[in-house]
Order: structure tokens, then sequence, then C-alpha cells
């Protein structure tokens, strides 16, 4: 076996890693207003998002070509590929790739042990970026598209990022107002059926729709690796093998069910109510699949964020905590360069120690960090039996019944 080989076989194993954290990680985005509210139970509703986002996996493949085609600049300017990316079985690009996915993975883990809903789709970009800028400068990263669309890091991943949450966030603002608008003289029990039913089809949309955009970006790191590698040729079509992998890894994952995530965004943030669950949801759902169909590789858990928070803004009387949401935009403003940073550490470990050694290196200190963050865990541990709990600095404060009105 080569080095290049050995180094392909990490990268899509620690990429289907990543694509399991991602569905752990991002599963709050789906069901959190639907828990919060007793629409659903918590077990049921991770099967559902289970479910729904192993179908979306398969209904797109362009935000998959932006991850495969926006983000490292393979070709020179004069369309030649890059010959020190793609040397020795594109060993070179293969580390990079592994770095930042270590990257992605590590900050994943670290935000779910606090209970953060950050970005995955940022902390894979960033960890790449950051690789990317370790191994060939920032002139190896393609920030912009050549000026006939709107392509690259900026186009295509950081105006997303800025837009998308705020968009969400004015959708579900005014979704909530005029939900509460209408529905001010019926009385909770009537209003109770209708909504419950409203917010698992919210629900389900969002889960499809978080499957069509981020199972995508796994599929274009795999893909991307099969370029390097030589395996592979086409950059505007993803292997079917890949595409069914990815689906299941995020499945699996979404099953697994990041409760700590989810109690942040279903207790954390705002008390929901049934009319915000599913206004919530719906402007979700609507920003996801518009960014998906733009092959926009956007963060679906700022959105699913910005239109919890905007739920909460709409409803009359409705208490923010708007301490929980510095916390979560701090998470955000640090993911890209955190990630970053430990790309580009992994690919420097990676780069030195060289082929075998230094590919072996980082996916022993990818175990490593994540074993010991996994049993930190498990001092306080949280599941669908207390996750409905209440927690304000480090302390419980109640735990909150379940409304469906």
């Amino acid at each position: 076996m080569t080095a290049a080989l050995f180094i392909l076989l990490c990268v899509i194993g620690t990429a289907l890693l990543f694509d399991f954290t991602n569905g752990f990680h991002d599963t709050a985005n789906a069901v959190a207003s639907s828990i919060a509210t007793g629409a659903l139970a918590p077990k049921a509703a991770v099967a559902l998002a289970a479910v729904m986002n192993l179908i979306g996996a398969f209904l797109s493949v362009a935000v998959a070509l932006t991850i495969t085609n926006s983000v490292v600049k393979l070709q020179n300017d004069d369309g030649t590929p890059k010959s020190e990316l793609m040397a020795d079985n594109g060993q070179a690009l293969l580390l990079i790739i592994l770095a930042g996915l270590v990257g992605a993975i590590l900050w994943n883990m670290f935000t779910w042990l606090l209970g953060l809903p950050s970005s995955s789709s940022h902390a894979l970009f960033g960890g790449i970026i950051g690789a990317t800028i370790a191994a060939l400068g920032g002139h190896g990263v393609k920030w912009v598209g050549d000026g006939s669309k709107i392509d690259g890091v900026v186009g295509k991943i950081i105006m997303p990022a800025l837009l998308s949450p705020l968009i969400a966030g004015f959708v579900a603002t005014v979704g909530t107002w005029v939900v509460f608008k209408i529905v001010g003289g019926i009385s909770a029990r009537r209003s109770k059926s209708g909504f419950r039913w409203g917010q698992i089809g919210g629900a389900s949309l969002v889960s499809l729709a978080h499957g069509t955009n981020d199972a995508q970006k796994t599929m274009g790191v795999i893909t991307l690796a099969l370029i390097a590698y030589g395996s592979w040729t086409q950059t505007d079509a993803i292997p079917f093998w890949v595409k069914v992998v990815c689906a299941f890894a995020i499945a699996a994952g979404t099953y697994l069910g990041g409760w700590r995530i989810i109690r942040t965004l279903s207790k954390g943030l705002v008390e929901i109510s049934a009319p915000q669950g599913m206004s919530a949801d719906g402007a979700t759902a609507s920003v996801i699949l518009s960014s998906t169909h733009l092959g926009f590789a956007l963060s679906t858990t700022q959105v699913a964020s910005g239109s919890i928070l905007g739920s909460g803004v709409g409803r009359p009387g409705a208490h923010v905590r708007w301490g929980v949401f510095g916390r979560m935009a701090m998470a955000w403003a640090t993911t890209l360069p955190a990630a970053g940073m430990v790309g580009a550490l992994m690919w420097f470990i990676g780069d030195r120690l060289g082929g075998y050694v230094g590919a072996g290196v980082i996916m022993a200190l990818l175990a490593a960090g994540a074993a010991s963050m996994y049993v930190q865990s498990r001092h306080h541990q949280v599941d669908q039996h207390n996750v409905d709990e209440i927690w304000e600095g480090g302390q419980k404060v109640r735990k909150a019944p379940s409304r469906v009105a």
C-alpha cells in the first residue's frame, strides 16, 4: 500500500466520522422546537429526523460540487492542475483534506460538549482553509470566482453565513407575529392538534433540507480526495457509492441525537410555543432549500438558531435569553478561525513527519482528543430523559414542562 492510498483511506474514514458528528451536532436544527412544545417525543423526533436526512441526501449534489470546486484552488491561472497538489497521487492535497477534517471534528466535539449550536459546516470549511493556507499560503484558497458567477469562499460560504440567519430570523419573526394575530382568539385546545401536525411537517421538511445541504459537504470532501488520488476525474458529478455512505453516516449520527445542543435550542434560547415552533421550522426549511438550490454551503445551525430567535422576537411577551444567544454568536464567530488553526497545526505535524507516520499521528491525535471530550461528557450526561431541563450559567434553573400551545 502506498502512502497516498493510506492517506486516502484515512480521509474517507475521517470524512464519514465528520459526517456522523455533523448528524448528531445538527439534530437540534430540525427537532428542537418540536421537542420543546411536546409535538414529538424526543426519541421519535430524532428518528424522524434521521429518516428525512437520509432521503434528503439523495436529492441534490449542488452543495457537494461547491465543496469540490470552490474551496481549494486546484488549478493554476492557465487552467493546468497544480503540480504541488497532484504529485505522488495527490498526497499533498490528501494531507490538506485530512488535516482539515480533523480540525472540524475536534471543534464539533468541543462545541457539542459545551452544548453550543455552532456550525459544523464552518468547522469543515475552517479546517480545510486553515490547512490549505498552511500548505500553500493564502493564494491556495479559492477566495472568489472569475467574476461571471458567484463562487469561491466569499461568495458561496462567507456571504451566506452572514445573510442566512438574518433572513431566517426576519421570516420567522413575521411568521410568528402573523400566526399569533390569527390564533389570538382561538382557544389553545382547538388549535393544539393543528399546530402539532404543522410542527411535525415542519420538522420533517427541515430534516429533509438538512440532508440536501449538510450531507452534501462530506460527499464533496470525499470526491475531492478521489480527484486528488486520480481515481475520479469528473468535477461535476459525485460517485454513487459516496452518496450512499455519506447519507447513512449522517442519518446514523442524527439518530444518536445531540441532546446537549437540542437542550440549548429547545429550552435555552427561547420558551417555544407551538405557533412559534411551526413558524421557526417553516423559515428554516425555506432558507435552507433555497440556498441548496443555488449551491450555497450555508450553516444550517445558524439558520435554525436565527429562526428560533426570530420566533421569540415575533411573539408578544416572549422572553429571549440574550446571554445564551451571545454565547452562540461567539461560537459562530470563532468557528472558522479556531477550526482553521487546528487544521493548520495538523497539517504541519503531518507534513513534518510525512507519509504513513504523519497521517497515523494525525489520526492518533484525533482519537485522543475525541475520546477525552467524550469521557468528559459522561460526567454530566444529557439524553432524552433530561433534555427538557433549563440550565443557565452552569446551574439547573428548573425542569420546564413541554407545551403544545
